[in-house]
């Protein structure tokens, strides 16, 4: 199938999402597919560029920056985002192109108008892959209220994206309920898209902890964003407990909104079993995991969606267990317990956490079988093989 893939993250971004979309598009490709990746650049100097990358065309059309810049400018970058890549996609030499099939990934909310177009143009199917429900997580976490006019703005736009896709694959079966008055729809499909990560060898890490304090510990790592939705403080606070333990260390890389406020926590709490780092390539990832022990998932526990961070899938893949504190009710609690692949609290305070953490450390000690149980897991459910077949299949 000839496909297009609207996304606003891709490498030499470093996000979670970059790389799932890289290995989502390299799995497309390896299956045969024309595969044509269309993104929004603040960079460029021209309306478009056009690129190879492992098979991939990637097309890059200006638009305003949505990155790194205050709230009310981004929404409005991102409002404007489809329709000046649309207006760049003319200039182009695609212009004139069709397709056998439109697949989008949210975040963000604001591709519909984009997709809309290129499926009326090439009258084919829309697949939408939906890993953010938003804004109702923003009306969970108290930065909206559901009765205000950003909350209807950021609805209004969402649900309209929601009317352009004839499919929409959600990451677990506890998001189906947000959807179920779309799936009432006729002609609409809600399915179950698991998250997908391309299983990479370990490779050499620019990051090497043996030139750390944290040498010789074992090391609970958190990679990835460190932002609002995450809650992080409370990892912070299970540091500090866990001072005592001079066998035992934590690792934070990333980068994010609350990434210089939690550094800077640490350092005025005097945290020495505690190590900050700025992010790291993706495919060191691998490398700087096999210098650690167990990895950490933090999701402020007032969340009412569902959500399995990629990061928890790169642990699965390295073997690491995790030590997770979730909201209440997730999906991603009954994996780990069934799976028996860590220690999950849902909710909870310090306290509690540090006894999860100790329970951990205990069996990590005695369980010689908890490395290869996280292994198997991720093979089993996060191929990136499976998700080209199950997309590939709603969109013939």
């Amino acid at each position: 199938m000839r496909l297009a893939l609207i996304a606003d993250t891709f490498p030499p971004l470093r996000t979670s999402g970059a790389v799932q979309l890289r290995d989502l598009s390299r799995e497309f490709v390896r299956q045969g597919h024309e595969l044509t990746v269309m993104l929004p650049s603040a960079e460029l100097d021209s309306p478009w560029q056009v690129e190879h990358v492992d098979g991939i065309r990637v097309v890059r059309l200006r638009a305003a920056r949505t990155k790194d810049v205050g709230y009310a400018q981004r929404t409005l970058a991102e409002f404007l985002m489809p329709f000046q890549m649309r207006r760049n996609l003319r200039r182009s030499p695609l212009a004139g192109e069709t397709w056998d099939g439109v697949v989008w990934y949210a975040p963000s909310i604001f591709h519909g108008p984009l997709a809309r177009h290129l499926k009326r143009t090439s009258r084919c199917r829309g697949y939408l892959i939906l890993r953010d429900i938003f804004p109702e997580w923003a009306v969970d976490m108290g930065l909206m209220s559901a009765n205000g006019l950003p909350y209807r703005f950021f609805d209004a736009v969402a649900r309209y994206q929601y009317g352009v896709a004839d499919v929409i694959g959600v990451q677990t079966p506890g998001n189906r309920p947000y959807l179920q008055w779309w799936e009432q729809r006729q002609g609409k499909r809600l399915e179950v898209l698991q998250n997908w990560l391309a299983d990479t060898p370990a490779s050499t890490c620019s990051l090497r902890l043996d030139g750390t304090p944290l040498a010789g510990r074992k090391v609970f790592v958190y990679a990835g964003n460190m932002g609002v939705a995450q809650g992080m403080g409370i990892l912070l606070d299970l540091a500090q407990r866990m001072r005592e333990r001079a066998d035992v260390g934590f690792l934070f890389v990333g980068r994010g909104s609350e990434a210089a406020r939690l550094a800077a926590d640490a350092r005025a709490r005097g945290l020495d079993n505690v190590l900050f780092h700025d992010e790291i390539h993706p495919d060191e990832i691998p490398g700087l995991y096999r210098q650690c022990h167990a990895g950490l998932i933090a999701l402020d526990p007032r969340h009412g969606s569902h959500n399995i961070p990629g990061k928890f899938l790169t642990y699965m893949q390295s073997g690491l267990p995790v030590l997770a504190r979730i909201n209440p009710g997730n999906d991603l609690a009954e994996l780990i317990r069934d799976e028996a692949v860590g220690q999950v609290g849902e909710g909870g305070d310090a306290d509690a956490l540090h006894r999860l953490a100790l329970a951990l450390l205990g069996t990590m000690d005695a369980d010689e079988g908890l490395a290869g149980r996280c292994r198997e897991l991720y093979l089993q459910r996060f191929s990136p093989v499976s998700a080209v077949r199950q997309i590939v299949s709603a969109l013939e």
